[in-house]
């Protein structure tokens, strides 16, 4: 959880890439058979027939998604798991598993007295399919075990062959430049002088993305430090395993709140031998005094190791480690070597280990374990009894880090600032933070999108509900619901809460449709639609009862890829196993309702725009403009095919017309003047140029390379104009008709890097930075093409970044930002075309100042898309598209759309289009003119 920051840090690169629900299967209900035997007839007495089962239908697959109310006998002698296969093999015309023992590998059992819970991992000729997990929930008594139901997603339509064509090395390559690009190729900066890549990518295996028949890509971790802003890195990148292109993209990181936009070994663990325990104490923040479990480490040093509470024998514990001099970029995802447990000279831990939040991230450890045993009867995240490590102090720069997250291994909580105590000093932080691990070890919900969502609502549930049990505080208290109020230094506690559970969401006038680009597809933004959901539950059913409710749909009914509906059926059914009837069930069923979620729900969003293009399914491409036509990439409506580039016109009359082929390429990038589209083609080894005219006839291969990427294409009057990529360089390149090789506007030398190009009237403008007098600089030089002649543009100060430029008839324009250390804010610069005249249209200190990424113009507006500074996320601050006349006199929103607009292109006068995600999908959309300030 942290202090919300900025957003417009994190990279803007358009349109979502997520896993859609498609039209339902029909129900599958199973006729139980009748089993006769031969039995004298005066004693023959029918047996008791099976009690038929409650189905609800998968999404996009025969196997149903939701078994409930059955009692069939299964195999007592088996294993849990081989059981549970063979019950899904004997029923296969309920499941249409056909083989189970093949398709289906453990993961794990959860027994609780006389219930067995089995998850079990689908695997597409023998590859795993991401999300594809079916639970089955046994009971077994006196030497006897029958099924109580199943539920999860199996996908049974997953066709795609499982061999790459793609080499790892092109795989990693490619992620990590996606990643570089997505984070940081909206900008240019100083920094860029260091030629050193903030980031690096391992190779994982294959993975089948479920859309569709299936999509075989590469699972790359990407680590390190943001391009921009420093911040930590871990992003998970599927690389399409035969043409090169990332299909999917999301942070790993699981924040409180939603964060700015090295690893070592792995976690560490336990000694060689049980350690005896002692008894120790120390002061919380609040000044609460409260007793420690420590370890005597030598005879003058304590250490914050909890041995007590694991099981007799165990050499794991509940440690805390110092990380006070750790940047947080050093501990995501990995173990620094020289980290030491926080330590002390006596057993009673004294305003060192106060200050720097190891009292309270050690006591609160402490307490969420004890609650999830005694409650739950779990023992430890895993269940199994592992090591729970907590890290106190991290910063960011050497700056105060205000935020707390679980990175899959550990807990780390960043230091504080003048404002925040350090983010340990809340028991909710800490139980939030420890039920990712909880999550992570049961339902695994997938960090993006709605199931994000769905992850973030469960760790604000139990770290609530934790906090708000061991303070006595009521549930119709004012402050019952929030989240991280305690962290206050001296305002009110709902002044610097993160969230809270009482807002209200609800689907119908609270969700945010968002890239996995912005706060991972709103896993922040909307969580509290699904929590407040459960929070109303808890008032109303009871503490006790809910939380055994929610504790047994997370780990027994929820699977990696569940939304918001699947979370309100494994909570319906869950409380039905818990014997939950009648008024109390309406009672659950009534705290979804009023949260709005409920079966078609996403149909029921509004929009202001006009669509043009439908459910395009892509993400790092946007849409360009121009001569009256656009384009944009689009796959099919399941997301499985690789992208093709369509054209159409902008006011919305006739068909769009397939430019690309067929031909199993990612078609991405596209370009258009109103007579040519251009885009790029990604292949398994090489990323090509090609060229259409709209008008019909052949397509043509510009430009080829097997070692570089390539981005920000435009086209005029037969020029084409892009970026091209390697690991330390960034040149602007243009060809004309006819050209064999590009020409480099900066001769291609190492110690230029040129980038975010635009073209019109014949002129080419492009950011630059280059080395003068010893130090480097940036600036925004013009080539005219047909004098061949360079203009930089007149300087006002010394910018430490640039960001898109665009050109009409008479102006150039740039974003520019001089002032890196405030909240992100980039001014709106003009020069006239031959390089004179340059001031602000929007000044980057002034009030009303936007994080701004892109830019478009025509002959008279000037469209950013942009998010407001603001302490939060919220709709406000998403990015949003602003248009300004181009003297900046006047300032409005083009569209009051709910949720995330990107990549606008304009047209004739105020007419833009964009990709809009307000409906969950990304739409193409366009106005005719501004929407005005959507107050």
């Amino acid at each position: 959880m942290r202090k919300p920051s900025t957003p417009g840090t994190t990279g803007r690169h358009p349109a979502r890439s997520g896993i859609r629900a498609g039209a339902r299967a029909a129900a599958l209900l199973a006729a139980a058979g009748l089993l006769i035997t031969a039995v004298p007839a005066s004693a023959a007495t029918p047996p008791a027939a099976e009690p038929p089962a409650d189905v609800i239908p998968g999404a996009r697959t025969a196997t149903p998604a939701l078994v409930d109310g059955i009692r069939e006998a299964a195999d007592a002698k088996a294993s849990p798991a081989d059981a549970a296969r063979k019950h899904l093999a004997a029923k296969e015309s309920r499941y249409k598993i056909a083989e189970p023992g093949r398709d289906l590998a453990p993961v794990h059992t959860l027994k609780r007295g006389a219930e067995e819970t089995v998850r079990l991992q689908q695997k597409h000729r023998g590859v795993p399919v991401l999300g594809g997990q079916y639970v089955v929930r046994m009971e077994t008594k006196g030497g006897e075990r029958v099924v109580t139901g199943t539920s999860g997603k199996y996908f049974t339509g997953l066709t795609t062959g499982v061999r790459p064509t793609v080499a790892k090395d092109v795989a990693v390559r490619r992620a990590v430049a996606a990643t570089l690009e997505r984070l940081g190729g909206h900008r240019l900066a100083l920094k860029d002088a260091e030629k050193a890549t903030p980031l690096r990518g391992t190779a994982g295996d294959l993975v089948v993305i479920p859309r569709g028949e299936g999509v075989l890509t590469y699972h790359v971790t990407v680590r390190g430090t943001h391009p921009v802003t420093g911040a930590p890195v871990l992003q998970h990148v599927y690389m399409d395993a035969r043409a090169g292109f990332p299909v999917l993209q999301f942070s790993g990181i699981k924040t409180i709140a939603p964060p700015k936009a090295g690893t070592g070994t792995a976690a560490k663990q336990a000694g060689d031998a049980p350690h005896p325990g002692t008894a120790g104490s120390g002061t919380l923040l609040n000044g609460a005094q409260v007793d420690l479990n420590v370890r005597q480490a030598a005879a003058d040093r304590y250490v914050l190791a909890d041995h007590a509470r694991m099981a007799a024998g165990s050499k794991n514990a509940l440690t805390t480690w110092d990380a006070r001099d750790k940047d947080v970029f050093e501990v995501v995802g990995g173990w620094p070597a020289d980290l030491k447990e926080f330590g002390s000279p006596t057993a009673r831990f004294g305003k060192e280990a106060t200050d720097a939040g190891a009292v309270d991230a050690h006591w609160a450890a402490g307490q969420v374990y004890d609650y999830y045993k005694e409650r739950h009867g779990r023992d430890g995240l895993d269940g199994r009894g592992s090591a729970v490590n907590s890290l106190v102090g991290v910063t960011e720069m050497g700056l105060p880090y205000v935020n707390a997250f679980w990175d899959g291994t550990k807990m780390v909580y960043g230091s504080g600032d003048a404002d925040y105590k350090p983010l340990s000093a809340d028991l909710d932080v800490v139980g939030h933070e420890m039920t990712h691990g909880v999550v992570e070890n049961s339902a695994n919900l997938v960090y993006a999108g709605q199931s994000g969502a769905l992850n973030e609502a469960v760790a604000d549930y139990f770290g609530n509900a934790i906090d708000v049990t061991r303070s006595g505080m009521a549930m119709d208290h004012p402050d019952a619901g929030l989240i991280g109020e305690d962290l206050c230094r001296a305002t009110a506690p709902r002044a610097c809460a993160f969230r809270d559970l009482n807002d209200g969401a609800t689907t119908s006038k609270s969700f945010l449709g968002a890239t996995f680009g912005t706060d991972n597809g709103g896993v922040h933004l909307n969580s509290t639609i699904f929590s407040g959901a459960l929070w109303d539950m808890r008032q109303d059913l009871g503490a006790e009862l809910a939380d055994k409710i929610v504790y047994k749909a997370l780990t027994e009914y929820m699977t990696p890829l569940d939304g918001f509906t699947d979370g309100r059926n494994a909570v319906l059914a869950a409380a039905k196993d818990l014997g939950v009837t009648g008024q109390r069930m309406n009672t659950a069923k009534r705290s979804f309702n009023a949260h709005g979620i409920v079966a078609g729900w996403e149909e029921a969003l509004g929009v202001d725009s006009d669509e043009l293009f439908g459910k395009l399914n892509i993400a790092g491409t946007g849409v360009q403009a121009g001569g009256g036509w656009w384009t944009v990439s689009k796959s099919n409506d399941d997301g499985t095919e690789p992208y093709s580039v369509y054209a159409g016109r902008a006011d919305g009359k006739g068909s769009p017309r397939l430019m690309s082929p067929n031909d199993g390429r990612y078609h991405v990038y596209p370009a258009t003047d109103g007579k040519t589209v251009v885009w790029a083609a990604y292949g398994a080894t090489s990323v090509d140029i090609l060229s259409r005219p709209i008008a019909g006839g052949p397509i043509k291969t510009l430009y080829s390379s097997t070692t570089s990427d390539v981005a920000g294409l435009r086209t005029e009057n037969g020029v084409t104009v892009f970026e091209t990529l390697g690991l330390f360089s960034r040149h602007v390149v243009h060809l004309r008709a006819g050209d064999r090789e590009p020409t480099y506007v900066d001769g291609g030398g190492e110690d230029v890097l040129t980038g975010l190009p635009s073209i019109s009237h014949g002129r080419i403008a492009y950011a630059k930075l280059y080395p003068e007098g010893g130090e480097y600089r940036l600036g925004v030089e013009l080539l005219d093409l047909k004098t061949g002649k360079k203009t930089m543009t007149e300087r006002l100060d010394e910018p430490q970044t640039l960001g898109q430029t665009a050109l009409n008839g008479s102006h150039v324009f740039w974003l520019t930002d001089e002032n890196i250390a405030d909240d992100g804010q980039m001014g709106i610069r003009r020069a006239n075309v031959d390089g004179t005249g340059s001031y602000d249209i929007s000044g980057e200190g002034k009030p009303g100042a936007l994080i701004a990424n892109e830019l478009t113009v025509s002959e008279s507006a000037v469209t950013v898309n942009a998010s407001l500074p603001d302490t939060a996320y919220r709709n406000e601050t998403l990015p949003k598209n602003w248009q300004l006349t181009t003297d900046g006199t006047r300032k409005e929103r083009v569209s009051c759309n709910r949720g995330e607009q990107l990549s606008p292109a304009a047209l004739e006068g105020t007419r833009v289009v964009w990709i809009d995600g307000t409906t969950g999908w990304t739409n193409l959309v366009t106005r005719s003119r501004p929407a005005g300030l959507c107050g």
